[in-house]
């Protein structure tokens, strides 16, 4: 693709202004993509939205609501702890997950969103 642009005039301090906004916010645009790119996969957002939902859930529990192998929910649970958006806690045997609350900013609306549409009543 060319450089060229077709417009008459360009607005070189409106330029430089975007250049610097986005250089202030390079480290948040970072984190948002790496958000994003975890949360958009359907299963993922499907147990973030559970978490949200629930407060803290085992991975059997997982397993049994999305019908998927534990091994699965495992595989999921371990890139979004990896990617800092959830977080483990071991109680006896069993371990726990919950949301990293610091993490998921990003998506928190989209979270809520979910959730109250999931508590409207059904249209028949």
């Amino acid at each position: 693709m060319s450089k060229t642009c077709i417009r008459v005039l360009a607005d070189p301090v409106q330029i430089k202004e975007c250049k610097e906004s986005l250089n202030q916010i390079d480290d948040q645009l970072d984190q948002a993509t790496r958000i994003f790119n975890l949360s958009g996969n359907p299963m993922r957002l499907k147990i973030l939205f559970l978490l949200h939902k629930e407060g803290e859930m085992c991975p059997c529990d997982l397993s049994d609501i999305l019908d998927i192998s534990v091994g699965g929910v495992s595989q999921h649970l371990r890139k979004l702890k990896d990617g800092k958006l959830v977080k483990d806690k071991k109680v006896g045997q069993t371990v726990f997950y919950s949301l990293v609350e610091d993490n998921i900013q990003v998506i928190r609306p989209v979270l809520e969103s979910l959730f109250n549409d999931s508590k409207k009543e059904p249209v028949s």
